[in-house]
């Protein structure tokens, strides 16, 4: 079974039980054989959102047609999508739809309808992708690193939050003066340690390529030796990284023979200005 059958089957899974107030990203994950943090990433990097915002939104518009077609009470509806009080029911019913559960029933205005997901993979792009395989023995890395909840989408909230502390207390700009290793530039890491796994964490490191001696409040880890794609990244940030993930998990995965290995993976940023049209930037994740 490939990585998009994986993917495509899990969101059956999550479509068969919807109404199953229990279900949790941990049980959908070992749907795909994969661990949390690389099933939540893949997902919202072809989806453009999380799994949980996923169910939340597919559950309030099964909701909403029920109380548009038929005669079950809003408090029924309530406990059976999973809400605990009627009134948490209908907060999260006007955030999505615009309008209360009680006008919804009598027909006054519209409700925000999200369709069941279905993945479809462009095996051929419009664009070339440019990028290399090669392989590497182990390197250290130094810098900081915040444990993120991934089951809740809490990296994708808090990781921009950690870059921006980064470059007000000046960690970035000595990271850049600690680059002495092959890998040039500063790295965004995601390192999923094995007993993280079940629990739905990850680490985030903001980190150089640096060999010798930890400096001095910075931690280390050796990234494992490994055949790593290196693919260039041309564009503004946040923009063309987030339009590249996308592109190698939607056209160059489903083109080719390779899978991601599962350990750790790299963003390198230039020392450069990252709003410029044509900064350059790398993605690094490992194969197998």
């Amino acid at each position: 079974m490939s990585w998009v059958e994986s993917i495509q089957k899990a969101i059956d899974y999550i479509e068969t039980n919807l109404l199953n107030t229990s279900l949790s990203i941990e049980q959908i994950a070992k749907v795909t054989n994969s661990s949390v943090f690389h099933f939540q990433r893949t997902f919202s990097i072809l989806t453009d959102s999380t799994v949980g915002d996923y169910i939340r939104r597919r559950r309030l518009t099964l909701a909403a047609e029920e109380l548009i077609n038929t005669e079950e009470k809003i408090i029924d509806l309530s406990y059976k999508y999973g809400y605990e009080t009627p009134e948490a029911f209908t907060k999260a019913f006007r955030k999505q739809h615009g309008i209360t559960p009680t006008d919804a029933r009598k027909k006054k205005g519209s409700i925000q309808s999200y369709n069941r997901l279905i993945i479809q993979i462009s095996l051929k792009g419009a664009e070339p992708m440019n990028y290399k395989i090669i392989e590497k023995d182990a390197f250290q890395i130094v810098g900081v690193k915040r444990t993120y909840n991934c089951q809740n989408g809490e990296n994708t909230q808090k990781i921009p939050v950690f870059w921006d502390d980064v470059h007000a207390d000046g960690t970035n700009n000595r990271l850049i003066e600690l680059n002495n290793g092959a890998v040039n530039g500063v790295l965004g890491v995601c390192i999923v340690e094995e007993e993280q796994k079940s629990l739905g964490l990850m680490d985030y490191w903001i980190a150089t390529n640096h060999e010798g001696d930890v400096p001095e409040g910075l931690l280390a880890y050796e990234i494992p030796p490994s055949k790593w794609v290196i693919f260039e990244v041309h564009g503004p940030m946040p923009h063309a990284m987030q339009e590249t993930w996308k592109k190698i998990y939607s056209e160059w995965f489903p083109s080719n023979p390779y899978q991601p290995a599962g350990s750790a993976e790299l963003e390198v940023y230039s020392n450069d200005d990252p709003s410029k049209t044509d900064y350059y930037s790398e993605i690094w994740i490992p194969i197998k």
